[in-house]
């Protein structure tokens, strides 16, 4: 390592606040190797770019349950060059991602120049595709592939009936209905925000955009009226449950996120009486196998032009400033940080 110390936005307790509750100071810092490499790992990764999620927002905000380590690098996402490896699949001048797996929660994440992370975990960057697309797509777009490929996996097909998308504006939504309209499915978009999203929904390629209240509320039957053949869901809570109890005959629903809430308060006659089918979408501990084909899925599916209509870019020092958006509703689409230029 020829640079002695390395940007990072760092996360650490207040001094003098409690053990058990600790109150968290972030702050843009230089750190050394030795501080970057306290959780191990194998490759060392020159970071160009990471991306801004809502996780992260939560543990630059110091908010309990997502920052498991202290003091910690957040930065769920990070694509790279790899500077110094001693894994077997790895060699210095590789370009690599890695999403979740404890990055940016029990790991020092990607808001920094330099990372150090396990072999195991990380995935080739595609060739004919940037640092930058990569960062764009992150763990959202990560996840809404693993979603969307469990759809097709089902044995959903383009003509069986529309799919709905909830929580459509946000960085998961945004993703899977460009996902789908590649493959050829009609889309049905769920948002909070009809008037101020529904042209941008209308590019990435939704049929119809209709409100969140028509999910949100607390449904008043366990099965209702059969519309969709699919969903992707990232909110949860009653939306969760209303899109399960509106779901046809053999359908597949994928949960991924409770932007609405943990909760779940549902029956289970869709599962009883039309057969539906509640997929679990986890993107942190997904397999090798898994990763690499949702990263080859969302290589084949976007290039860099078709990336450019829900992506913004920032650097590493306004990060802080736009994590608050997210809190507030504030956030469509996804934000790539840029962090530095990968050079060792």
């Amino acid at each position: 390592m020829t640079k002695p110390t390395y940007r990072a936005l760092y996360v650490d307790k207040t001094p003098g606040s409690p053990e058990d509750t600790p109150e968290t100071t972030t702050r843009l810092a230089e750190l050394t190797a030795a501080q970057l490499s306290v959780h191990g790992g194998d490759v060392w990764v020159a970071v160009d770019y990471s991306s801004l999620n809502y996780k992260d927002a939560l543990a630059l905000a110091g908010s309990p349950g997502v920052a498991r380590t202290l003091p910690l690098v957040p930065g769920i996402d990070l694509v790279g060059t790899v500077v110094e490896s001693e894994h077997g699949s790895w060699v210095a001048g590789d370009r690599v991602i890695l999403n979740g797996a404890g990055l940016g929660e029990t790991h020092h994440g990607g808001l920094a120049e330099r990372a150090l992370v396990s072999g195991e975990h990380l995935v080739a960057l595609p060739e004919e595709r940037s640092a930058r697309w990569a960062a764009g797509l992150g763990t959202a777009g990560f996840t809404a592939a693993l979603s969307v490929l469990a759809v097709i996996d089902h044995g959903v097909a383009p003509d069986d009936g529309p799919v709905l998308v909830t929580g459509a504006a946000g960085g998961v939504g945004s993703v899977a209905i460009a996902l789908l309209r590649h493959a050829g499915y009609e889309v049905v978009a769920s948002t909070g925000r009809v008037t101020e999203q529904a042209e941008y929904l209308g590019r990435l390629g939704a049929t119809t955009v209709i409100d969140r209240s028509e999910l949100g509320a607390p449904g008043d039957r366990p099965l209702q009226r059969a519309r969709w053949v699919a969903v992707i869901d990232s909110v949860g809570s009653h939306t969760l449950a209303n899109a399960l109890a509106q779901t046809r005959y053999d359908g597949i629903v994928t949960a991924c996120g409770l932007a609405q809430g943990v909760d779940l308060p549902a029956t289970v006659m869709p599962f009883i009486l039309r057969a539906v089918t509640l997929r679990g979408i986890n993107s942190v501990d997904a397999s090798l196998r898994q990763r690499q084909r949702a990263w080859d899925y969302l290589a084949d599916a976007f290039d860099e032009e078709a990336l450019g209509q829900f992506i913004v870019e920032i650097e590493l020092d306004e990060v802080l400033s736009r994590a608050g958006a997210f809190a507030n509703g504030q956030v469509r689409g996804r934000i790539a940080v840029r962090v530095g230029p990968g050079t060792a």
